[in-house]
């Protein structure tokens, strides 16, 4: 009987030093859980749209902000974190010319919580989120900053637009026909029998609208520069980055257009931020455009994939299977490039593939043929027709949208050509012949939209 007591003490003492073992190692481990994220990378993109800072870090965050008055400050308290060198190192990267933050200040607020305060400049409407793991970034905290006062699109393009001034008051407003002459390409540069015939039917068109009193309308042309700022889109094999190049070629190709008369430009972006693929066609909408031309650098797997190549929405599916990995590939820009998925309008990208026409996509045909013909003179074609594919970024119901890979990225001999300043120049001219071409054989005088 005296050994039963002994063995139910030993037990009872092996329990008890099991249960002290356990609550020291989570007395040990907890604040180490606390205390593992750490912050990798601070960016901070300005743009008159709206400034976005990222925080890059090791795993999920969670921030609360307000906004204090009288001056505008954003104050951002961000959990599980201390202070390191790299997130102090987001001071410096604020900008004085960033339209948004005046400055920034971080500090370690109390144990495990940092505060960061924006200083603004105006007020603002923030929007906090975070994404998972997406391309090459790990968890990202992100700050989007947008102005509570937005500047009317059809202003601001005006505002930033860089083509001739109108003529004197006096002057007499030119005539469809001539309007119309303005728009043809040279013929003796481009002695096509097509292109005449074209020229006639669109010469017949503006019969009708020749008249007196007739007024004469702006063609308004979306130009969207793909990818930018958090999305850095493909990348050559000495660095160069689509989002520069294709940036670069719509500014070329903005310029060019507008020497022409009666024609205004709107970039979808004008540096290095990022769009969402829904915005980029909102943009458009909202100032009524013509044409939407979205201008990317290809990329592939195989570096001796070459080419140019034309893409225009399909309703039924891709054209071909390198089409639809093309599509699917560009239709992953809002994920790379981060979308708030909260104030992101969900039903977007379904309602304007309802409404996308049959009507539109061939007008986006016709486009899209005139653009690849002329492009086929500076570069060799990746495939001598228009391809198809479900392109978000082309869904645009009531806007003739094409989609240009002015060449492969991925192509050393390419990525060389799409970095000299000669080869986008000859680009951009081919690309405004294509326009003209598309506008003469279907001139915009035949809508009765006037702007």
């Amino acid at each position: 009987m005296p050994s039963t007591p002994q063995i139910r003490a030993q037990h009872v003492s092996r329990r008890t030093v099991l249960k002290a073992g356990a609550t020291l190692l989570l007395s040990v481990t907890a604040p180490l859980r606390a205390n593992a994220a750490q912050i990798l990378a601070v960016r901070v993109w300005p743009a008159e749209d709206y400034t976005r800072v990222t925080l890059e870090n090791d795993t999920d965050l969670k921030a609360t902000h307000f906004i204090v008055k009288d001056p505008e400050r954003m104050v951002v308290d961000i959990e599980g974190l201390e202070l390191n060198p790299t997130l102090k190192s987001l001071v410096a990267k604020i900008q004085s010319n960033d339209p948004y933050i005046k400055q920034v200040r971080v500090g370690q607020n109390r144990p495990n919580v940092v505060r960061l305060v924006f200083d603004l400049k105006e007020e603002v409407t923030p929007q906090v989120f975070t994404l998972p793991p997406a391309g090459n970034y790990k968890h990202r905290l992100i700050f989007d900053l947008y102005p509570v006062r937005q500047a009317d699109p059809i202003a601001a393009m005006i505002e930033k637009g860089d083509w001739s001034d109108p003529a004197p008051a006096t002057a007499p407003a030119p005539t469809p026909k001539e309007q119309l002459a303005e728009l043809k390409p040279d013929l003796k540069a481009e002695p096509r029998e097509e292109l005449k015939n074209e020229l006639k039917t669109a010469e017949a068109q503006t019969k009708a609208a020749d008249k007196p009193g007739k007024m004469v309308r702006m063609i308004t042309i979306a130009l969207d520069p793909g990818h930018g700022g958090e999305d850095p889109g493909a990348s050559g094999k000495n660095g160069s980055r689509e989002k520069d190049i294709v940036l670069a070629i719509a500014k070329r190709l903005k310029a060019k257009l507008e020497d022409l008369p009666n024609m205004r430009v709107m970039l979808t972006r004008d540096g290095d931020y990022f769009v969402p693929l829904g915005t980029r066609v909102e943009k458009a909408r909202k100032v009524q455009a013509d044409l939407f031309v979205s201008i990317h650098a290809d990329a592939f797997v195989q570096p001796t994939a070459r080419g140019s190549s034309v893409f225009v929405l399909s309703e039924k599916g891709a054209s071909s299977s390198a089409a639809r990995w093309l599509a699917d590939k560009e239709n992953l820009a809002d994920t790379i490039g981060g979308v708030n998925v909260k104030n992101h309008d969900k039903q977007l990208a379904s309602v304007l593939f309802d409404l996308s026409t049959t009507a539109q996509i061939n007008d986006s045909m016709k486009l899209g043929r005139s653009v690849l013909g002329e492009i086929g003179g500076v570069n060799r074609l990746h495939k001598g027709s228009v391809e198809q594919a479900g392109f978000a970024v082309l869904k645009a119901p009531d806007i003739p949208s094409i989609l240009i890979e002015t060449a492969f990225i991925s192509n050393p001999e390419e990525e060389a050509k799409l970095l000299d300043d000669g080869y986008q120049n000859k680009l951009a001219d081919a690309i405004v012949t294509g326009i003209r071409r598309y506008f003469a054989k279907n001139p915009p005088l035949a809508k009765n939209r006037l702007t």
